[in-house]
């Protein structure tokens, strides 16, 4: 079936946003016109779709067909990852997999495809010789954001009692194109230039982050630029602050300031040496980022309106700005008013932005002075955004640009069956070929070993009973196109010690460093001295033997503090983690009940529950807990003083979101609505993930029965009152007799919505408490 020169155009599925096709009509007319023997493409199948940017109709009358059924394709091409049950045996796929980067929530997917023999192609991993990605979306990223925020720094304006051009801005999505968009943008700039802007929110500031040549930070550039402006180099930031300090506040209050500013920072404008003698250094900063100190809080922040982040960023680099240094800031009277988070680095180089905002609901409000975040405008803070999928919103020009592309070696993947016959740039894209992954992609497996035999551990937990001494390793480097990674695992494994991914970031282009955190682990103390020698002569290699060393096959090293862990101390218990979906209000007692678990108040409450003081029961886990809600503030408030609880935002209708969060769990309990029920169950199948709901088991859920049994899951419907509460109460009281030796003659059982004689306050003196229809009279 591989290399038949048919090719498949999948239906979008994961995210309701995506519209986005790798292939747009017109491609598919020069792919089919041209003939196969000059494209390698006889044949293009779409699956039908209601939302895609381009109408089927539109496939059909260049000559493509239109079929839900993709079993003639040898290759299969989307956008984002299909469901699992879509993947077809034996076929090559191209999409932004995410595979490489051995994530828990991809893996799924990756064991998916080995399964099915299938070969993988991921976008994200075609480089071209220039050293950078050939098929990206990050100009589309940056126009569209930086659009987003345009419109809602209006809204923020407005609120803190100032009326802006920028108000009549609306999202990126809501212009029918990219040139309508730039034409609403160009209005606003030229009433900046003809009225100006209140002087009490100005100089208007706003700070790029992240490399110059970048295509995120290139694109929200584009759009700044279309406003009447002004770029400053940010050594003289601290002068435009300066003018007009002799302006009485009379003056002031009317004045007009008829333009805004840019400022470029890069990473020379964000950190110094720690020793004051020495200047910047690019190449070691990256080798060695321990020998600089932050200071973009100091020299950039203070003078900062809006931060438009377009910046990668890795854990082991100083973050921007921290929690700390943004309330010191805010104290101080920063005219910051918001970020906008392009590159949606989350917990990343801005410590505050700590969740994803979606297109539907595209702000929060963060207050740094009490740590708190809202989803509205008003009151104190900054306000942010941090979608994660914004090239979809100008969907037709962002599908034109990624096929112009994609279609020049869409033929080399749709006629070849043997990947040794491809160019070099797709034959390194490929993850897995026929069911087996290929030699650069080897390590994935080593890397998730780990975490597979210990997922619900915490990290602290996984300095563990296994290996007496541990250290934390830091690789960086081209670790994973020069297999570098996969030779420091074999060094670890060869001397008989272990190690445990807990940080993975993959360079995105040929000329980026890639960066993991290893902790490695060792039962010997010379055992772990002798993987550290080894991994420091990787690092290091010996060139006094004639061998010439090329700089893109070093790595560099950073080695932390031996641990010599307590083998007989520690915590027996092991900790599981259920993920609650909801937060109404029968959500917090189960959060209570739930992390209750473990300690001794629980153990009595078990035992009560059972009627007896035998205490030979099964040790209780710790059970950590994570609520999920649509409105952070909403599961927020349910954990608020509960250990072992915390708080994120999630929309259910987000198959990605949601199956990122299941993954990290044993148990979802579902406390939303019943008509959820089924999309979260049909993850929780895919993931081999248990789950409770607290409604009635319907027709949806009962035809999920086979596929649960085969993934080995437990699926539990209604515990409610009627059938629930009432049968456990009758079971304890049973038990209770038994326990004593007593025979149970009859047991009769009352229940509905009688209420007491004080409240029967109606004719029918009765109440309804629950769903009219479920009601039997």
């Amino acid at each position: 079936m591989l290399g038949n020169g048919v090719v498949g155009i999948l239906s979008e599925s994961m995210n309701k946003w995506e519209r986005r096709v790798p292939l747009t009509p017109s491609h598919c007319a020069r792919l089919l016109h041209s003939g196969k023997d000059k494209t390698g493409v006889a044949r293009i199948i779409v699956q039908p779709s209601t939302k895609r940017i381009h109408h089927d109709a539109m496939y059909e009358d260049v000559g493509c067909e239109i079929s839900d059924d993709l079993s003639e394709c040898g290759l299969i091409v989307g956008i984002k990852q299909p469901k699992l049950d879509m993947i077809l045996h034996d076929r090559a796929y191209a999409f932004f997999s995410h595979t490489h980067k051995a994530q828990k929530e991809n893996l799924p997917l990756l064991d998916k495809v080995l399964v099915q023999r299938v070969s993988l192609y991921d976008y994200e991993l075609i480089v071209g010789d220039h050293g950078k990605r050939l098929l990206a979306f990050g100009k589309f990223a940056g126009r569209a954001g930086f659009i987003d925020f345009l419109g809602g720094l209006g809204q923020r304006y407005l609120s803190l009692g100032y009326s802006t051009p920028f108000l009549s801005l609306g999202e990126a999505y809501m212009y029918s194109s990219l040139a309508a968009a730039k034409s609403a943008v160009i209005s606003v700039g030229e009433e900046i230039a003809t009225f100006g802007l209140p002087s009490g929110i100005c100089p208007l500031v706003f700070i790029f982050t992240g490399s110059g040549n970048g295509n995120v930070s290139h694109g929200a550039q584009e759009i700044f630029k279309l406003l009447p402006h002004t770029f400053v180099d940010p050594s003289r930031l601290p002068e435009l602050f300066a003018q007009g300090t002799d302006i009485s506040p009379s003056e002031k209050a009317s004045k007009r300031v008829f333009q805004v500013y840019g400022c470029v920072v890069t990473c020379q404008d964000m950190v110094e040496h720690i020793d004051s003698s020495k200047t910047f250094d690019k190449a070691d900063y990256y080798a060695h980022p321990e020998h600089y100190k932050p200071v973009f809080h100091e020299k950039i922040a203070p003078y900062a309106s809006v931060i438009v982040n377009c910046m990668y960023w890795e854990k082991r680099f100083p973050r921007l700005l921290s929690n700390q240094q943004l309330q010191d800031l805010t104290r101080k009277g920063c005219p910051l008013i918001g970020t906008a988070d392009i590159t949606c680095d989350i917990g990343g180089s801005l410590e505050f932005i700590n969740q994803t905002t979606s297109i539907d609901s595209p702000f929060l409000r963060y207050d740094p002075l009490n740590d708190s975040y809202h989803h509205d405008m008003e009151g104190d803070g900054v306000i942010f955004s941090s979608v994660d999928i914004l090239p979809t919103q100008f969907a037709k020009e962002a599908s034109q640009h990624f096929g112009d592309v994609l279609s020049q070696f869409i033929g080399s993947l749709a006629s070849t069956a043997d990947i040794a016959k491809l160019p070099s740039h797709l034959r390194k894209a490929c993850i897995a070929h026929r069911g087996a992954l290929t030699p650069l992609f080897e390590y994935i497996p080593r890397m998730r070993k780990f975490d597979s035999e210990d997922t619900a551990e915490s990290h602290t937990n996984l300095k563990s009973s296994k290996n007496k001494f541990s250290i934390l390793v830091s690789l960086s480097g081209h670790l994973f196109d020069q297999s570098l990674i996969n030779e420091a695992l074999d060094i670890i494994e060869a001397a008989g010690g272990s190690f445990h991914l807990v940080k993975c970031q993959v360079g995105q282009s040929a000329t980026a460093m890639s960066y993991s955190e290893l902790e490695v682990g060792a039962h010997d103390r010379e055992v772990l001295n002798q993987i550290i020698d080894s991994l420091t002569s990787l690092a290091n290699p010996d060139e006094s033997n004639g061998i010439l060393i090329k700089e893109g096959n070093k790595i560099s090293l950073k080695v932390g503090k031996v641990q010599q862990n307590d083998m007989n101390k520690g915590n027996s218990k092991r900790k599981a983690v259920v993920l609650i979906i909801g937060a109404g209000r029968v959500c917090r007692p189960a959060v209570e009940l739930l992390t209750s678990a473990g300690n001794t108040s629980s153990h009595e409450w078990y035992k009560a529950c059972l009627d007896t003081e035998d205490t030979d029961y099964e040790e209780q886990n710790v059970v950590e807990v994570v609520v999920a809600s649509l409105y952070l503030k909403d599961a927020e408030e349910i954990i608020d003083g509960i250990p072992n609880a915390s708080a994120v935002q999630l929309d259910v209708m987000d198959g990605e979101s949601l199956c990122k969060y299941i993954s990290q769990v044993e148990v979802v309990v579902s406390l939303l609505p019943a008509s959820c029920h089924i999309t979260i169950a049909n993850a929780c199948i895919k993931l081999k993930k248990h789950l409770v709901t607290a409604s009635y088991v319907d027709d949806s859920m009962s035809s999920l029965h086979g596929e649960a049994k085969a993934a080995d899951i437990t699926i539990l419907g209604e515990m409610g009152l009627d059938p629930g509460i009432d049968h456990m109460m009758a079971m304890k009281m049973i038990n209770s007799v038994h326990v004593r030796k007593g025979i149970i003659k009859s047991f009769t059982s009352y229940c509905g919505g009688l209420p007491s004689p004080a409240a029967a306050n109606n004719p029918l003196a009765y109440k309804f408490r629950y769903f009219l229809k479920l009601l039997t009279v």
